[in-house]
């Protein structure tokens, strides 16, 4: 057994430590001395409550419609030829092409909750290199005639976006819900590389060296959305294609309805930015899909912008959480909105609007967001 002194000793030290360790703990919070900035930090990410509304820009004052090389819709039509041409190169028929597989009335246990669910397809679409994409119609019991196509983000499948499929099935909308390629249920297949040896495809950025003069990886994230859609129009008789994707899915979203004006409305959560404001917050930089120099060389992010709101009935809404925890957060979006607003006036029709929502300290749709969106389509 330990001597009575040995244990003085070590109470003493232990109660010694203790004091310390709370006086230096006041000291740091009071002082906001080292190592404070690393512990609020971690307290912000466990929380989810972290504030960057305050985004510090290198350029603030950027020449923003010097950016925008837009000044009638025969400019649109002329960038939406040569953004298609980049992503399919020389294939014609995307536009009339439909998913590789259709499976009508499918069951899915996950999915057996939802309310006002009529019954479910599911698409497949076949691409290459082994990628696939997988997606679902839900119809609802009673049809407005709105299709919603949702597209969840980096997250993973669009099960996770369950409560956003609800919402819109509760408004008698159908909804077509897509993940990103290599998420959810979609392959993460093994490529065989004659430069870089075989690896297994399991992030955006491994995309990159599958890129050549014959083929732009952009296509996985467009063509399912294409092929989905001509299907649809074949086969539905839907009044009106609107499309709400967050985070990975926004910035699908804010690309895809400027190559596309099937697209009427548009809402992108959390998921875009002009270049010039990605390049002071690296959260906000994405992935290759978000950076590719050459596609956006022919149109940049503020140009895809005036694409996807310009047309008669058009609109797209941009939704920026102040507060988000993730990327895309703060409020100086704002900073563009007149600009865009401007060149719709030279194109004739079309509205374009930024929403901030002060309220939502998650990287999501929040009901607040969800009831703007159902109004603007109504």
């Amino acid at each position: 057994m330990l001597d009575k002194k040995y244990i003085l000793i070590i109470s003493i030290f232990l109660i010694s430590l203790i004091f310390l360790s709370f006086f230096f703990g006041v000291y740091v919070g009071v002082f906001k001395t080292v190592p404070y900035s690393i512990l609020d930090t971690i307290f912000d990410m466990i929380t989810e409550k972290k504030d960057n509304s305050v985004m510090v820009l290198s350029n603030p004052l950027s020449d923003i419609p010097s950016l925008i090389d837009i000044k009638n819709n025969d400019d649109i039509n002329k960038k939406r030829i040569e953004l298609i041409s980049y992503i399919f190169k020389n294939e014609v028929n995307y536009n009339t092409k439909i998913p590789t597989v259709i499976e009508k009335n499918i069951s899915d246990d996950k999915y057996s909750h939802l309310i006002n669910l009529d019954s479910i397809d599911k698409f497949v679409i076949e691409m290459e290199y082994g990628i696939d994409s997988k997606a679902y119609l839900f119809l609802p019991k009673i049809q407005s005639g709105n299709l919603i196509i949702y597209h969840q983000g980096h997250s993973g499948d669009f099960y996770n976006g369950k409560e956003t499929i609800q919402y819109f099935l509760d408004n008698n909308s159908a909804v077509l819900a897509f993940s990103m390629p290599l998420t959810g249920q979609n392959s993460n297949p093994v490529i065989e590389s004659d430069n870089f040896g075989n690896f297994k495809l399991l992030y955006h950025d491994d995309l990159i060296f599958l890129k050549s003069d014959n083929f732009s990886p952009l296509k996985l994230f467009f063509e399912p959305i294409f092929l989905s859609l001509n299907y649809l129009d074949q086969n539905y008789s839907f009044t009106n294609y609107h499309m709400v994707g967050i985070s990975g899915g926004g910035w699908t979203t804010g690309v895809y309805s400027a190559l596309d004006p099937r697209i009427e409305k548009s809402f992108v959560v959390a998921g875009t930015a002009p270049m010039f404001l990605r390049f002071n917050t690296p959260s906000n930089f994405g992935d290759y899909e978000q950076m590719d120099v050459d596609f956006y060389k022919i149109a940049n992010y503020l140009e895809q912008y005036v694409m996807s709101s310009s047309g008669k009935g058009r609109e797209q809404v941009q939704i920026f959480n102040k507060n988000d925890p993730c990327c895309f957060s703060g409020s100086d979006f704002l900073i563009y909105e007149d600009e865009i607003k401007n060149v719709l006036l030279l194109t004739g029709s079309g509205n374009f609007s930024i929403n901030i929502d002060e309220n939502n300290y998650k990287h999501s749709i929040s009901l607040d967001s969800l009831k703007l969106i159902s109004e603007k389509i109504k």
